[in-house]
């Protein structure tokens, strides 16, 4: 195929490393291809890991941040540059780098401050360190015009999956399970305007916390769902989590780390030490949040106003089978796939390789938010180019 090699780069809410997709991408929407040639993940250092974790506290400094944003920049150029060793492949020959950056906050409620009605997100990894050390250039920060634009930043990988996985004849849900789940509606043959996408609630932020409070941090997820499987969800103490606010609000909507993250962990790690829960108790618990507040979501705000046929499963979640049975089982009438069976594009290359694709339309100044998504006024451009 022909066409450009593009560097896509992720690192998302769980905060396990740089994920580096190197693909080639060709056309223009509504006919864009795109061929992942590489893909590796480069673990964080336990040290970077800890320092990212700080920067979610309350009780964070401008110096610590501004210190971290550099120091991301080194991680991320220099994950490009293992990655693009041992793929073999010579760096002069990558038109650009996209990177999504690490999210440290993201407050898409708009509060008001001085007189201004104001929203908020902030992904670091300078772009200026990643061009100095590969030289090439980079597109970043992609979030902030969306919210420039009266968008909630987020989600934006709905553009990929629009140009990438519509179907003429069935309607298909991508879901995301990540730290947070996401899900983007395909109604059959529709256009890109017709998608719908928003975030659901948590994906495997709170599991993955709790499990490395309940292993004492040898394990930070929970491999196959071994813990879930070997446990019982505890139906009254989830009953009160699936009673949110947040689960009841109308699409489009966005949230992260700021409602699903460390603080509820804490909560529920205390609650269990308070309440004598059981670990495996709590795990199951923690999964079955996921899958339920998820359907839910589907029930409530897709499939009254459109008929879906499957939903392809991407993201951590989709290694999981306690997480994929629940979900078959909260929703029996779709057929439940995961991203690699789907699509032949591993899921956990999906999001670095959307980025990538998302970097491509910036790099040719196309619109690629999805204002039915995100909630913005109109399609933008979305990034910002650092150059060589």
């Amino acid at each position: 195929m022909s066409g450009i090699i593009c560097i896509g780069l992720m690192s998302g809410t769980s905060v396990d490393g740089v994920d580096v997709a190197i693909t080639t991408i060709s056309g223009e929407p509504p006919h864009v291809s795109v061929q992942l040639d590489y893909f590796e993940t480069v673990p964080f250092s336990a040290e970077v890991r800890t320092r990212i974790f700080r920067l979610f506290e309350q009780s964070v400094t401008a110096a610590e941040v501004s210190q971290m944003n550099v120091l991301l920049g080194h991680v991320f150029a220099d994950a490009v540059l293992q990655v693009v060793n041992n793929a073999g492949v010579d760096i002069t020959n990558v038109m650009f780098i996209s990177s999504h950056g690490q999210t440290v906050y993201h407050h898409p409620i708009a509060e008001e401050i001085a007189g201004y009605a104001v929203t908020s997100t902030l992904q670091i990894g300078e772009a200026a360190v990643i061009v100095e050390k590969t030289g090439r250039p980079v597109v970043a920060d992609f979030r902030v015009r969306d919210m420039a634009a009266g968008g909630q930043g987020a989600p934006l990988v709905p553009f990929v999956d629009a140009l990438l996985f519509a179907h003429p004849e069935r309607g298909r849900i991508l879901a995301n399970v990540g730290g947070i789940a996401n899900l983007t509606v395909l109604p059959r043959g529709a256009a890109a305007e017709q998608t719908l996408a928003f975030d659901t609630g948590p994906g495997n932020m709170i599991i993955d916390g709790l499990v490395t409070r309940f292993t004492d941090g040898r394990l930070r997820y929970d491999e196959d769902g071994r813990m879930a499987s070997a446990g019982q969800v505890l139906e009254d103490y989830l009953a009160t989590w699936l009673r949110m606010p947040f689960f009841q609000a109308q699409p489009p909507k966005s949230t992260g780390r700021e409602l699903f993250g460390e603080q509820m962990v804490e909560q529920w790690w205390r609650d269990a030490q308070e309440q004598g829960f059981a670990p495996e108790d709590v795990i199951a618990t923690a999964t079955a949040f996921t899958v339920r507040s998820f359907a839910r979501a589907i029930q409530a705000f897709v499939l009254p106003h459109h008929a879906i046929d499957e939903m392809i499963v991407g993201g951590g979640g989709s290694y999981n089978p306690v997480m994929l049975d629940g979900l078959r089982r909260e929703l029996p009438a779709l057929t439940v796939l995961t991203q690699d069976q789907a699509t032949g594009i591993p899921s956990s290359a999906k999001e670095a390789v959307a980025f990538a694709v998302l970097g491509y339309e910036t790099y040719y100044r196309r619109p690629s938010n999805l204002p039915a998504a995100t909630g913005a006024k109109r399609p933008v451009v979305l990034g910002k180019i650092t150059w060589d």
